[in-house]
């Protein structure tokens, strides 16, 4: 997995390319917690190049979630594919994110 931040004012983009699976969750994490010592308002994770979420991977997004919420800062989740959206409705967590299908609708949701 390759994972990417880029910042839009106060609003963080992470770009994450590849399965998010166990290998990579300590690499998202330590790039989440350097956003949010940061100050930022907003995390949009860009998920259009994940193909598939394991559970260790679904831990991760709920640690973000969580984590996001205690720091006072908001989460969107962007792009995710047919096959993400599934995995996160049969886990039954899909309710626990803001979920949009387009990057720019996410980053333009803080405004």
């Amino acid at each position: 997995m390759r994972v990417q931040a880029q910042d839009y004012n106060d609003v963080t983009v992470i770009e994450l390319q590849g399965d998010l699976e166990s290998d990579f969750c300590d690499l998202l994490k330590k790039t989440v917690s350097d956003v949010i010592v940061k100050g930022q308002n907003g995390l949009v994770l860009d998920m259009n190049a994940v193909g598939f979420i394991d559970s260790q991977g679904l831990e991760q997004l709920l640690w973000i979630g969580d984590y996001c919420r205690e720091n006072k800062c908001e989460l969107r989740l962007a792009g995710l594919d047919e096959i993400c959206e599934t995995i996160l409705e049969i886990t039954r967590i899909s309710e626990e994110f803001d979920r949009y299908s387009e990057l720019s609708e996410a980053v333009k949701s803080f405004a």
